[in-house]
C-alpha cells in the first residue's frame, strides 16, 4: 500500500487529507440526492397465460396446424416486439409523452427492452421432447404502475389474438386448398372423359368392349359364310341331281326353284362376305386404338386415385377447421392477471441516496490514497525504521504554522492541567495538616 502499512498510518492519512475527504464526500452526497430524486421508480406488473391442450385427442379428430407451440409463440413473439406493434402501442397508451426529447425509434428501443417474454417448456413425455410450451409469462416494467399494467394486458391480449387468429387462418388456407385440389381434380377428370367419348365416336368405339364385339362379329360371320357355302354346294348338286326322266314341265320348275335358291344363298353369302370385310378392315388399325385407349385409362385412373386422397385428406381438413372455429383445439386461457403494482421495484430514494453516499466516501478514499502514492513522504520515526531500518535519534515535528498552533495548544493544555493537579496537591496537603 505504499507509505500505509498499519491501520495507525491510515489514520494519519485520513488525518491529513480530512479536508479533500470530506469535500468530495459533500459533493458526492449532494449528487447521489439529486440522482435519487431524479430517477423515477420502476413498476412491474406481469399476466401469465397458458397453453391448454385441445379436448379432443388427435387420434380422434387430428388438427391440420402442425409444429411445435414454442415455434408458434416465437414466431408470435416475433411479431409482437416488430416496430410498427411497438409504434401502435406507444401511441394508443401515450406512453414516455414525459420524455419529449427521445425519437420515435429510441422510444421503441426503450419498450423493447422494458417488456420481457419468458415461457416455460411442459415436461417431457419419455424421452422425446415435442417442443411444446405450457406457460408463457408477460412482465412490464414502466414508470407508471397503470402503464405497467396496461402493457402487460396488451402483450398478453395481443399474442391470445394472434395465436387463435394464425391456428384458424391455417386451418381455413389448408381446407381452401384441397378444396381447390379436388375441384381442378373432378375438371380434370371430366374433360378426359369427355376426350375419351370423343376419341370413341371418332373410331366408333360408343361401347365398352367394342373391339372384342367385332372379333366375334367376324367370327359369327365366317361361320355364317362356311354355312352358306354348305347350302350353296349342297343346292348345286341337287339341281344337277334333278331326274332327267320327268316330265319337262317338271323339270323347270324344280331347276327354277334351286336357281331361286341359289341366287338367294349367293346374295346372303356376298352381303356378309362384305360386311367380313368391313370389319376386317377396322380392326387393322385397332393396335393403335388399343394404345390410346389404355392410355386414357391410365389417366383416369391416376386422377381417381389423386381425387381418392385430396378427398380423404379435404374431409380432415373440415374436421380441423371445425375444430379451430369451435375453439375445441389449442388455446391460450389466462392463468394470473396482470395487477395494478402497489410498490415499485426499483430503489427507494432513501436507499439511492444512502448507496450514492457510500460511494462517495469510497472514492473520497481511494483519492486520498492515491494523493499518499503521489507523495511518499515518511512523517514519522515509525515509518523510517519501518522502511530503512534505522532508528532515529531525534524527532522533530512539524513546525507549519498549523502544526505549530497544534503543537503550542497541546503544550498549552498539559501545563494548565500540571497547574490544576498541583494545586489539587496542595490542598489535599492542607487539608491533612
Amino acid at each position: 500500500m505504499g507509505p500505509i502499512y498499519t491501520f495507525d498510518d491510515f489514520i494519519d492519512m485520513i488525518r491529513r487529507r480530512a479536508g479533500v475527504i470530506i469535500l468530495i464526500t459533500l459533493l458526492g452526497c449532494i449528487a447521489s440526492v439529486y440522482w435519487a430524486l431524479a430517477t423515477p421508480h420502476v413498476y412491474q406488473s406481469s399476466e401469465v397465460i397458458q397453453i391448454e391442450q385441445p379436448k379432443i385427442a388427435n387420434d380422434l379428430a387430428p388438427s391440420t396446424v402442425e409444429g411445435s407451440s414454442a415455434r408458434r409463440l416465437q414466431l408470435i413473439e416475433q411479431q409482437l416486439m416488430a416496430r410498427g406493434t411497438l409504434v401502435d402501442i406507444i401511441q394508443r397508451f401515450d406512453l414516455y409523452d414525459d420524455l419529449t426529447a427521445l425519437r420515435m425509434s429510441e422510444k421503441v428501443d426503450l419498450l423493447r427492452r422494458s417488456v420481457t417474454i419468458t415461457g416455460v417448456a411442459a415436461p417431457r413425455e419419455g424421452y422425446a421432447d415435442d417442443g411444446t410450451i405450457s406457460v408463457m409469462t408477460f412482465t412490464a416494467e414502466m414508470d407508471n404502475p397503470a402503464d405497467a399494467q396496461a402493457v402487460a394486458r396488451e402483450f398478453a391480449d395481443r399474442t391470445r389474438q394472434m395465436s387463435a387468429a394464425r391456428r384458424q387462418s391455417q386451418t381455413q388456407e389448408t381446407l381452401e386448398f384441397f378444396q381447390r385440389q379436388e375441384q381442378n381434380l373432378i375438371r380434370d377428370i371430366s374433360e378426359l372423359e369427355a376426350e375419351l367419348a370423343d376419341y370413341r365416336a371418332e373410331n366408333d368405339l360408343s361401347l365398352e368392349g367394342s373391339l372384342e364385339f367385332r372379333r366375334g362379329e367376324i367370327s359369327s360371320l365366317n361361320d355364317a359364310i362356311l354355312e352358306l357355302d354348305r347350302e350353296i354346294i349342297a343346292t348345286r348338286l341337287a339341281r344337277d341331281r334333278v331326274n332327267p326322266d320327268a316330265r319337262a314341265a317338271t323339270i323347270a320348275r324344280e331347276q327354277a326353284e334351286l336357281d331361286a335358291t341359289l341366287e338367294s344363298l349367293t346374295t346372303q353369302r356376298d352381303l356378309l362376305q362384305e360386311q367380313r370385310e368391313t370389319l376386317t378392315a377396322s380392326l387393322q388399325t385397332s393396335p393403335e386404338v388399343e394404345r390410346e385407349l389404355a392410355r386414357f385409362e391410365r389417366r383416369l385412373t391416376q386422377l381417381q386415385d389423386q381425387l381418392e386422397v385430396i378427398t380423404a385428406r379435404r374431409n380432415e381438413a373440415e374436421v380441423g377447421f371445425s375444430l379451430e372455429s369451435d375453439q375445441r383445439g389449442e388455446k391460450l386461457i389466462t392463468l394470473e392477471q396482470a395487477e395494478l403494482p402497489d410498490y415499485p421495484v426499483s430503489l427507494s430514494r432513501k436507499k439511492r441516496a444512502a448507496v450514492g453516499g457510500m460511494a462517495s466516501f469510497a472514492l473520497a478514499l481511494i483519492v486520498a490514497f492515491l494523493l499518499e502514492l503521489r507523495r511518499p513522504v515518511i512523517r514519522s520515526a515509525r515509518q523510517m525504521t519501518r522502511e530503512t531500518g534505522l532508528i532515529p535519534v531525534v524527532s522533530i515535528p512539524d513546525l507549519s504554522p498549523r502544526e505549530k498552533r497544534r503543537t503550542l495548544g497541546k503544550v498549552w493544555q498539559e501545563r494548565l492541567k500540571a497547574g490544576k493537579e498541583g494545586r489539587a496537591a496542595r490542598m489535599a496537603r492542607k487539608q491533612k495538616s
